[in-house]
């Protein structure tokens, strides 16, 4: 069976049965259809004095083309330690139309170890994406048309881009305005890439949320002043934009099982987490709450405990780090269609790549067990190899929660659970008081494991010129890089030769209030692929959608 026809065989409960299980009043919540709802932030102001659950964090090797399963295992885990008796609940991000219609496929887990609606979830949910890309562009329309009033703001230099959430390579770089005199150069990035959405999953309330809109730096005056979003007079009709996707959502796992998702930026070119707000709601509702970040640990889980934590003020009890033996003996050199065969060697190269990650986790005083998604192929003495490799390394977990949900995952959920219980001191890879420099070359070699870091004259000259602003020297950094490679080479996957990390560009984000790090060929707007997924979804006349992963 496919991830839909196991979705669809299971029979949901209605969303106001989730939330009375939950007991939050219905005056705290709003239904979108039977099986979605958003939940009022004014509920967090009446149980915010409760005691926070436990917090798990789900992270992973760096990703292949053969997908690892990590938002699978987050659902199975969560799944499981419901079994166990325990009340958890999931804290995930929303997928975009991007990776859906491209070639990643959606974001909402795998087999029996689903949350649904999924074909809902995957595509316009609740609207909250849209809503962020009406809010960029809105802000992009008031730019432009600032300008063609006379620019009483003597705007110079344009630095906000618009932006669409979807693949579309020919967005990059455009020419807008034609024959007309605000007619210059412009670029789009994926709207789960805009600052926009960095500050939805970053503020607090809404009226953290108003604030960090209005401090967005939109550009540049003749002198070099930064112009923001609240100069344009634009903060307040964004935030009205917003007002209702600042609002988490709740859905739940095919097993009935409360999921809150909301969010979700890329890790490899924004922070890559789950608002704020959810994960706090989920803290006061849940024993457990299993939360997942973006992409590789080096990325995803990386801004998760440098930057989300810092806000938080919180640290994960426990961290899951997902790998597959396919996807080890990929990064050992084994081509795509080999993975599947046994390969010792490989693997035994492969296991460099989880050793690093299990390092990076250990690094910030955490407790990381590595959680292997299984499949039926992976070999009894690939499955000794590498219990042989990491045991002295990190403890281990085989996970079926694919094809049997909750149960495949409950040796994972004993574990974890165990691991919550431990002490750990947190510490984090650097001050916010380092240099912007330092902070940099930190990450890159502390996290990465690079030699050191080649910064161009571009990014020195912004550095520089961000050494003046105090506050911007005291925000965490955000590197945009490839997930493929711990460097920033996507096909370097050994790493086994010294690199540096190339340095592209610097530049702050007032409103996310984090430094954006741009390194090596990273792009904020991806393309399609040759054969995009979007060639095999379709709808039937009944209106049955096919095709989505």
């Amino acid at each position: 069976m496919t991830d839909m026809e196991i979705a669809h065989s299971c029979k949901l409960k209605k969303i106001d049965n989730i939330l009375n299980n939950l007991k939050i009043p219905e005056e705290y919540y709003e239904l979108y259809g039977k099986y979605k709802a958003k939940i009022s932030l004014d509920y967090y102001d009446k149980i915010k004095e409760r005691k926070n659950g436990k917090l798990i964090l789900v992270t992973s090797i760096n990703p292949t083309p053969l997908g690892e399963g990590k938002t699978t295992i987050s659902i199975g885990l969560s799944d499981g330690i419901n079994k166990l008796g325990k009340r958890s609940i999931l804290a995930l991000r929303e997928p975009s139309l991007g990776p859906v219609f491209g070639i990643k496929g959606g974001a909402t887990g795998g087999g029996f170890s689903q949350v649904a609606p999924m074909e809902d979830i995957n595509l316009h949910f609740t609207g909250d994406i849209h809503a962020i890309t009406a809010a960029n562009n809105l802000l992009s329309a008031i730019i432009d048309n600032h300008i063609y009033q006379g620019n009483e703001l003597k705007i110079k230099k344009i630095i906000w881009r618009r932006c669409l959430d979807l693949n579309d390579r020919a967005l990059r770089d455009v020419t807008i305005g034609l024959n007309s005199k605000c007619e210059r150069e412009d670029h789009f990035d994926i709207t789960v890439a805009s600052e926009i959405m960095a500050i939805l999953c970053l503020a607090t309330d809404l009226k953290d949320l108003k604030r960090r809109i209005g401090n967005i730096i939109i550009g540049y005056n003749e002198n070099g002043k930064a112009i923001t979003c609240k100069d344009l007079k634009a903060d307040g009709s964004l935030t009205v934009l917003l007002k209702n996707a600042i609002n988490p959502n709740v859905v739940q796992t095919l097993e009935g099982n409360p999921a809150i998702i909301h969010g979700g930026p890329f890790a490899n070119i924004a922070h890559g987490c789950n608002s704020i707000v959810a994960t706090k709601m989920a803290l006061k509702l849940g024993d457990y709450v299993v939360t997942e970040a973006g992409f590789g640990a080096d990325l995803g889980a990386e801004k998760f405990l440098n930057i989300k934590c810092r806000k938080l003020g919180i640290s994960p009890d426990a961290v899951v780090i997902v790998a597959t033996l396919k996807a080890l003996k990929y990064h050992g050199g084994a081509s795509k269609e080999e993975c599947k065969n046994e390969n010792i060697e490989a693997l035994k190269k492969g296991v460099n790549n989880l050793k690093k990650h299990i390092q990076n986790i250990k690094s910030f005083g955490l407790n990381p067990i590595v959680a292997i998604n299984k499949f039926e192929f992976d070999s009894g003495k690939e499955i000794e190899t590498l219990k042989n490799e990491i045991k002295d390394f990190a403890e281990i977990s085989l996970v079926e929660s694919w094809g049997k949900g909750g149960e495949g995952a409950t040796d994972l959920a004993q574990k974890v659970i165990k691991i919550c219980e431990k002490d750990h001191e947190f510490k984090n890879t650097y001050e916010l008081s380092d240099t912007i420099e330092s902070k940099i070359r930190k990450v890159a070699t502390n996290i990465y494991g690079a030699s050191d870091i080649n910064l161009s004259e571009e990014a020195k000259n912004e550095i520089e010129n961000l050494q003046k602003n105090d506050f911007a020297n005291k925000v965490p950094i955000c590197i945009a890089k490839t997930q493929y490679s711990l460097s920033d080479d996507a096909k370097n996957l050994l790493c086994e030769d010294s690199f540096n990390i190339n340095i592209k560009s610097v530049e702050y984000k007032a409103g996310a209030e984090f430094i954006v790090v741009k390194t090596g060929n990273v792009m904020t707007m991806p393309g399609l692929p040759k054969t995009p997924s979007a060639e095999r979804i379709d709808i039937d006349n009944d209106g049955n959608i096919v095709g989505i992963f």
